[in-house]
């Protein structure tokens, strides 16, 4: 491995560890009693447009098997609920509970504080090069694994 990919290697593991670290220190700190993935999960329940098992795995880049042992957790912890989609009884969605709203509120002000905090020390908006980099970073990330 040449030099430079050995340390884009480094980077980005370091960044990926440091920021669930974190994260995850910040969420104990505010009385969440959830795991990263299961805080995930929610965030991903909250975001897709039609709150399915196929979608919410999609989401997040997981197996529908996967998506439904966590989802499974989460409705026996009471932060989300199963219901069947009205116009077509067969579909099965989830819905958030009201106790993921405030974790989902407190998950969403980390990222913020966490991007400002980059913003801030980066000056990042004349940045284009870096953008344009962390762009093909994440388009690769989401590409189907083989």
């Amino acid at each position: 491995m040449s030099k430079a990919k050995a340390i884009i290697n480094e980077l980005l593991v370091d960044i990926f560890n440091r920021i669930l670290s974190i994260e995850g220190e910040e969420l104990k700190k505010q009385g969440v009693k959830l795991s990263m993935n299961e805080i995930h999960v929610l965030e991903a329940v909250s975001v897709v447009e039609e709150p399915n098992m196929t979608n919410i795995a999609a989401k997040l880049g997981v197996t529908i098997g996967s998506a439904t042992t966590a989802i499974n957790t989460l409705v026996q912890k009471g932060y989300v609920r199963r219901y069947t989609d009205d116009s077509d009884r067969r579909k099965v969605l989830i819905a958030l509970e009201s106790p993921a709203k405030p974790v989902l509120k407190i998950h969403n002000q980390f990222h913020k504080k966490m991007i400002d905090s980059i913003f801030e020390d980066l000056n990042i908006e004349e940045d284009e090069v870096l953008i344009a980099s962390l762009k093909k970073v994440s388009s690769y990330f989401k590409k189907p694994r083989k």
